[in-house]
């Protein structure tokens, strides 16, 4: 399960985040962003989207971590260039 968290948000932009979010797919939140009443806000809104995006694959990177295994194969093919 994904936790989405961006901090910094103004109150306005925490609205637009969760409208977002509530979006069933990315065909809604087009809508959504498209049926905003000024560019500003689409704007702001296609920001909000591209954080989301940020935070969910910084999540995902999160749980990652080193394999000493593949670090040795790695240096064996670096070695043999």
């Amino acid at each position: 399960m994904i936790d989405i968290q961006i901090h910094g948000l103004n109150a306005r932009q925490m609205i637009l985040a969760d409208i977002i979010w509530a979006c069933e797919d990315k065909p809604g939140v087009d809508r959504f962003i498209k049926a905003l009443p000024t560019q500003a806000f689409r704007c702001e809104a296609e920001g909000i989207v591209e954080l989301m995006k940020m935070a969910a694959v910084e999540q995902l990177y999160d749980g990652i971590t080193d394999n000493p295994e593949a670090d040795r194969v790695i240096k064996r093919v670096i070695d043999k260039k």
